[in-house]
Parts: structure tokens; sequence; C-alpha cells
């Protein structure tokens, strides 16, 4: 049986066209262009969405993507 590699997510695109639930520390770090200690940091912080699931955290993809969609003013 073999197994599909995915491929990496490295922009905001990538990220948006993922099938996957959630983005790993490493790749979100990579959208966002900074460190994966600052992701880290700001998800231990409550600033970033995040699960722990084990030792292992994970950003949910959805929450993460909605950080960068525009505010619609007129809805509130």
């Amino acid at each position: 049986m073999s197994k599909t590699q995915a491929r990496p997510i490295v922009t905001l695109a990538d990220a948006r066209s993922a099938d996957t639930a959630a983005l790993t520390i490493a790749e979100a770090a990579r959208v966002l262009g900074v460190d994966p200690r600052t992701v880290s940091a700001s998800a231990a912080a409550g600033e970033l969405p995040s699960v722990r699931i084990g030792r292992r955290v994970l950003i949910p993809r959805e929450p993460f993507l909605a950080l960068f969609e525009p505010q619609m003013a007129s809805a509130r």
C-alpha cells in the first residue's frame, strides 16, 4: 500500500487549499514567516488558537485562516 506525500504547507494559499484539519507549529511558522518558537509561545499565551494532543501542539486550520480574513465591519 503506497502512501501519497502531501504537499508541504509554505504559504497562506497552501494552508487554504490543504485538506488537513490542523497545521503543525512548523507549518504555521512557515506561513507566518516567523520562528517556530514564536508560534509555540503565541499558542501557549492563547494568542493563537491551538489544540494539545498528548505532547503535540497543533493549530486548527480554519481558526488560523480566519485570523487573515477581512473583518466585515458592517456585519457587527
